[in-house]
């Protein structure tokens, strides 16, 4: 890929058999989201993080998100909307529903979700049966941010429990935002 590729993991920090942590094995010059605490999230944190970190990734720059880094990244976009020029596009994978009873209780100030549409190209990738924030959520916040939607199928929820091993579909969606 020709654009500089930005991840951003989920709760927990997306673990060695997670897609992303496997992309970014194949692609070693792919930044990754760093914050103090995986496990204890403030979103305003995470928000603050990813404002840091993108400054140094240059334009252009394509964004892997997943789960709760889908929910960051959002904030971030609505927060930051005259930074948002550097970003080509965003992949948001198994986004979750922060009032569903699933939500991480350590995970805090996400609400409300922003509820416009995003200043960059979006497409948004569900399973129909993630336990996190099924597809009809899923659908709901592609529509509100102006996303391309893709439901995966029956995937749980689009991680490493889910066997999807290196994703090549999920790899093809990301390199289709570079050529946008």
């Amino acid at each position: 890929m020709d654009h500089p590729v930005f991840v951003i993991p989920g709760f927990g920090n997306s673990g060695p058999l997670h897609w992303q942590s496997r992309w970014q094995t194949l692609h070693p010059a792919w930044r990754r989201l760093v914050v103090e605490d995986w496990d204890h999230v403030a979103c305003n944190d995470w928000v603050s993080a990813i404002e840091r970190q993108l400054t140094g990734t240059g334009g252009d720059t394509i964004i892997a998100a997943h789960s709760l880094g889908c929910l960051a990244l959002a904030h971030w976009a609505v927060r930051h909307s005259r930074h948002s020029r550097r970003i080509r596009g965003a992949l948001l994978v198994a986004v979750p529903d922060p009032a569903a009873p699933a939500f991480p209780a350590a995970a805090t100030g996400f609400l409300p979700l922003p509820s416009e549409r995003l200043p960059f190209p979006t497409i948004v990738v569900s399973s129909s049966n993630d336990p996190y924030g099924g597809a009809d959520y899923a659908r709901r916040c592609a529509d509100a941010w102006g996303s391309t939607f893709v439901e995966a199928g029956e995937k749980g929820h689009l991680n490493a429990d889910s066997g999807l091993g290196d994703w090549p579909e999920g790899l093809m969606l990301l390199e289709s935002l570079g050529q946008a």
